[in-house]
C-alpha cells in the first residue's frame, strides 16, 4: 500500500521517466477560510492526472487548469484564490478565505527519487521548484516531515483491520506478534512486522514523542505485559483494548507492581472514540479515528496539516 507522502512524488517521478512534464502545486498561504493550510500540496501530471490535494471542488478544479497551462507553457506562476460568491458559486464552496498558490514545473528526476527514498525510510523530505523563471526568484519547497510511528500490539482481526486503516493515513505502522502467518498479513498490508515475544519486541523498540502505541494482543497476559513495555517512555499515544473490568484488573496489577498511578491514568482504555463501534472494522476505525485527534491536538492551533504534513520554505 503506497503512503500518502509518496503519492506525490510517485506520480511526479513516473511522469518525468515517460519524457513528459509535471508540476508541483503549493499553498503559500491561507487566510480566512479556505478548503486547506498553508502546506497543502498537489502534483498534476501532463497527462492531467493528479495526487495530493488543495482542497477539492472549484479551487482544486482552477489550480489544476492553471498547472496544465504551465506544463503547457514550460513556465511557473503564482495564483491568488478569493474564495467569495463570484468564484464559487457553481459547486457551493463560498469559504470567504484566500489562498496564495505556487505553481512550478519539476524537472530533476533523481532529486525527487531521492526524497521518496527519504519518505520510505521515515526521514524529512524536502523538494525545490521555481514559481517564477526570473533569474534570482525566490524558490519554494515542499518539506514532508517524518510520519508519526504507530506501533501495533497484536495482529489479529483488530490489529490487521488497523494497520489497513492508518497506512493512508500516514502512519508509520510496525505490527508485532509472535505468530508467524498473522505477520505475513501485517507485511502484506504494508506494515513493518517484529516477530517474538510481544513484550521483548516492544521494550527493544524506539519509542519518542512521535510514536504511538496501541496494544490489541490475544490476551488479558499479553495486554498487560505489553502495556508495562511501552509506559513511561514518552509516546504520544498510549491504548490497550479490553473491557472496563480488564482495564481495572491490569491497572490494579501494574499498580501493585510499582507502576506510577499517573502512567497509568494516561493510557487510553477502553480504546477507541465512543462511536458505538461493534464489529471488528468498526472498533479499528474508532482507534483510528482517536490517533487522528491526538496527532491534531499535538499538531497545535488551528486548522491541521494537510495530509502528507507539509511546510513552505522560500
Amino acid at each position: 500500500m503506497i503512503r500518502p507522502a509518496d503519492q506525490l512524488l510517485a506520480l511526479a517521478s513516473a511522469t518525468l521517466a515517460e519524457g513528459r512534464r509535471a508540476a508541483l502545486c503549493l499553498v503559500l498561504s491561507a487566510r480566512g477560510s479556505t478548503p486547506q493550510p498553508a502546506g497543502a500540496a498537489m502534483v498534476v501530471a501532463e497527462s492531467g492526472a493528479t495526487a495530493g490535494t488543495i482542497g477539492g471542488g472549484c479551487v482544486e478544479a482552477e489550480v489544476r487548469r492553471a498547472a496544465l497551462l504551465s506544463i503547457h507553457e514550460a513556465r511557473g506562476r503564482t495564483l491568488t484564490l478569493r474564495l467569495d460568491h463570484d468564484y464559487g458559486w457553481d459547486d457551493g464552496l463560498i469559504c470567504g478565505g484566500t489562498m496564495h498558490v505556487a505553481v512550478g514545473l519539476l524537472d530533476d528526476r533523481d532529486a525527487i527519487n531521492r526524497a521518496r527514498a527519504d519518505v520510505a525510510q521515515g526521514r524529512p523530505a524536502r523538494v525545490e521548484f521555481a514559481a517564477d523563471p526570473a533569474p534570482g526568484a525566490p524558490r519554494h519547497a515542499l518539506v514532508l516531515p517524518p510520519p508519526q510511528r504507530l506501533l501495533v500490539a497484536g495482529a489479529g482481526h483488530i490489529g490487521l483491520a488497523l494497520a489497513r486503516l492508518a497506512i493512508p493515513l500516514d502512519f508509520d505502522v510496525v505490527v508485532f506478534d509472535d505468530r508467524a502467518d498473522l505477520l505475513a498479513r501485517a507485511a502484506a498490508l504494508g506494515a513493518a512486522t517484529r516477530p517474538g515475544p510481544i513484550a521483548d519486541a516492544l521494550a527493544a523498540e524506539p519509542i519518542d514523542p512521535r510514536t504511538s502505541c496501541v496494544i490489541v494482543t490475544r490476551g488479558h497476559r499479553h495486554d498487560q505485559s505489553a502495556l508495562r513495555a511501552v509506559l513511561r517512555r514518552g509516546a504520544a499515544y498510549v491504548g490497550m483494548i479490553g473491557s472496563r473490568r480488564k482495564v481495572l484488573v491490569i491497572r490494579r496489577e501494574l499498580a501493585r507492581l510499582g507502576v506510577p498511578a499517573e502512567s497509568l491514568a494516561s493510557v487510553h482504555a477502553p480504546i477507541g472514540l465512543d462511536i458505538g463501534a461493534r464489529t471488528v472494522e468498526e472498533i479499528a476505525l474508532a482507534i483510528a479515528a482517536q490517533l487522528v485527534q491526538v496527532r491534531a491536538a499535538l499538531a497545535g492551533p488551528g486548522p491541521a496539516p494537510a495530509r502528507p504534513a507539509a511546510t513552505v520554505a522560500g
